[in-house]
């Protein structure tokens, strides 16, 4: 997919709808303006040279351009922007920054199946460790895009990535809680994460749906047993991550539930085992329930979670409330997006500073484009979320 001859402003301009702010400094009240809004002041921001982006507003100047992790998240956001109502003029946008993912693309096989380094590389960067997740969220991002527009190549790559999944996958018998997605290749780790199998099943049960091979979805149950046998904890939650030694660690962030509920939500649309479904329903109504717990500060315990964290499981919700129905995953992401612009939306800038003084990062400002853009969704598209 080339854009060659496209130039960066026309790429990555969008629809003219308004500013980052409004004349008056307030809020737009609809979810699709403030989407629009967010993604105007992530692009005057954080834009870099090549149709990159920034790791963060200011940039430190350690990094010219950002990681892939945040990069890919400003990628999932244009791709949530084109899903709306009316949307289809951000697809421009969205072809623009898949064009310069290639820019992180290691094809080396000394490095395993070919996949998304965590960083550029030459001649731009040095490249990075291969992160397991890293490569999940290009794949979800890409079955979106496929789910919105038809795209073979985007659906040729998410299936080339999930050969990368399965090739981490840990098959030493003799370590503790054997089996799993490692987190990343790198030495410096030997984790086995949540995050590392929840979206790993997601990319498998997608492309049994999409191609009916069993190959798929075979893997997707290995990975969502796995992590039911090592990382559920007793209220009903997932925890983060088992080490080497059998050390659990349990933090339980919200995205961890988000990838596991949205994988039980695809598994019952591949299987239509009710099993999974009771069981998604019920990580739904336990994490619902964990993070909108009010602490003394007045807030809700989704404010002790990064924003990108928060979207990821807004976005697993909605995909089982619209195979349910149901609208709880939406009014809470309502509830949230709508905290978020009173307590840390920049009316002058446009920017969300979660952080007080700290620069604003492109993780955080590309997740409130998402949650904006999410709730501009017809309900009747929910299902294509990934």
């Amino acid at each position: 997919m080339s854009l060659a001859g496209l130039s960066t402003a026309a790429a990555v301009a969008g629809p003219a709808v308004l500013s980052p702010a409004t004349a008056a400094g307030r809020v737009p009240r609809d979810p699709a303006h403030r989407a629009v809004a967010t993604e105007r002041a992530l692009q005057k921001y954080f834009a870099a040279d090549h149709g990159l982006l920034h790791e963060t507003y200011p940039n430190d100047g350690q990094n010219p351009y950002s990681y892939e992790w945040p990069y890919s998240q400003a990628v999932i956001g244009a791709i949530d922007l084109a899903g709306m109502r009316h949307g289809w003029t951000w697809r421009t946008l969205v072809r623009h920054r898949i064009d310069r993912w290639a820019a992180y693309w290691n094809p080396d096989p000394a490095f395993g199946p070919p996949h998304y380094d965590s960083y550029v590389r030459p001649p731009l960067g040095g490249g990075g460790d291969a992160f397991y997740d890293d490569n999940e969220w290009v794949a979800l991002a890409l079955l979106e895009w496929h789910y919105l527009t038809g795209d073979r190549w985007a659906l040729r790559r998410a299936a080339e990535i999930f050969e990368l999944i399965v090739y981490g996958w840990d098959d030493d018998p003799s370590h503790p809680y054997p089996g799993g997605v490692f987190w990343t290749q790198a030495s410096w780790s030997t984790d086995r994460n949540t995050v590392s199998n929840g979206p790993g099943a997601q990319v498998g049960a997608h492309l049994y749906l999409l191609t009916g091979r069993r190959r798929y979805l075979h893997w997707a149950k290995r990975m969502v047993e796995w992590t039911d046998g090592c990382l559920l904890a007793p209220n009903g939650l997932y925890w983060d991550h088992v080490a080497l030694d059998g050390t659990i660690e349990k933090t339980q962030w919200s995205y961890n539930q988000g990838v596991m509920l949205g994988a039980k939500t695809l598994l019952y649309k591949a299987t239509r085992d009710h099993r999974y479904l009771r069981q998604a329903r019920d990580i739904e109504r336990a994490a619902l329930e964990f993070y909108g717990a009010v602490g003394a500060d007045g807030q809700t315990a989704y404010f002790t979670q990064p924003a990108e964290f928060n979207a990821i499981f807004f976005a697993n919700c909605l995909q089982l409330d619209a195979l349910r129905h149901g609208r709880a995953g939406y009014a809470a992401m309502r509830r949230y997006a709508a905290e978020s612009d009173r307590s840390y939306l920049d009316h002058r800038t446009g920017l969300y500073r979660f952080d007080g003084d700290q620069p604003v990062t492109l993780l955080h400002q590309a997740a409130m484009v998402r949650i904006n853009a999410m709730l501009a969704w017809s309900p009747n598209n929910w299902h294509k979320l990934t």
